[in-house]
């Protein structure tokens, strides 16, 4: 198993933290010696825009990106088993490469996980650091153990073996550097990878792509992208 930006009138304004910026999202080219410092794509307030857990925009936005990254999730991990599979340890029968539109809600709480839990650690971590690549290490490690709890939780609901020993979705047991049968080292490192690239990068960006849309047009897109999730759960789930 693989895992707001808001409109003006809907935020109160940024938290109240420490500044910092992303030294890695800058526009393209290198600043020579003469040139003016380059632009970050993310200013501090970008970094934290939107970031109001109390506020109806915040969950609003949230539940967008449960429904698209079940999807998403998906795919990407259907691109991460065939490259596993070259080493012949993805079975056939996977559900992975079953119907693509098939959600897996394993990536959808992991979005959530990443907002809730992952976005205030990096934020404290940044604040705090001695360097930015201080905090990320920092942050990377800590990924791994909350990606690791995420995939022995699931497996111990929904993964537990038969009377013959067969695993019904998954089978890392017989893996080098698996955990407890369910969940495999190998990845965990890459889900904690996955999930700093969002926390860092993909969740700010799509904060502040949000936030440029008008209020009405910003429910009205969740109130769609919500009720053909839920109708496509309810097909597929059938």
């Amino acid at each position: 198993m693989c895992f707001p930006a808001l409109a003006a009138a809907d935020v109160a304004g940024p938290l109240d933290a420490t500044s910092f910026e992303l030294s890695s999202c800058y526009d393209s080219g290198a600043a020579g010696e003469d040139d003016p410092a380059p632009t970050p794509i993310l200013s501090d307030e970008d970094e934290r825009y939107g970031y109001e857990p109390g506020s109806f925009a915040f969950w609003r936005n949230l539940a967008v990106y449960f429904c698209v990254f079940s999807v998403l999730g998906h795919w990407m991990e259907i691109v991460y088993c065939s490259f596993m599979n070259v080493f012949g340890i993805v079975d056939a029968d996977s559900l992975v490469w079953d119907d693509p539109m098939y959600p897996f809600l394993v990536y959808g709480v992991g979005v959530v996980v990443c907002a809730l839990v992952l976005m205030p650690l990096k934020t404290a971590l940044v604040a705090r650091r001695a360097t930015l690549v201080s905090a990320g290490i920092q942050f990377f490690a800590a990924s791994v153990v909350v990606c690791m709890l995420m995939e022995l939780a699931m497996g111990f609901m929904l993964n537990q073996p038969n009377a013959a020993g067969e695993y019904p979705l998954w089978d890392n047991s017989q893996l080098p550097f698996n955990i407890l049968g369910q969940a495999w080292l190998v990845n965990d490192l890459a889900l904690a990878a996955v999930a700093m690239l969002y926390t860092w990068i993909v969740y700010p960006l799509c904060q502040k792509a949000l936030g440029k849309l008008p209020l009405r047009a910003m429910n009205l897109l969740a109130a769609v992208v919500v009720i053909g999730f839920v109708v496509l759960c309810a097909v597929k789930f059938a």
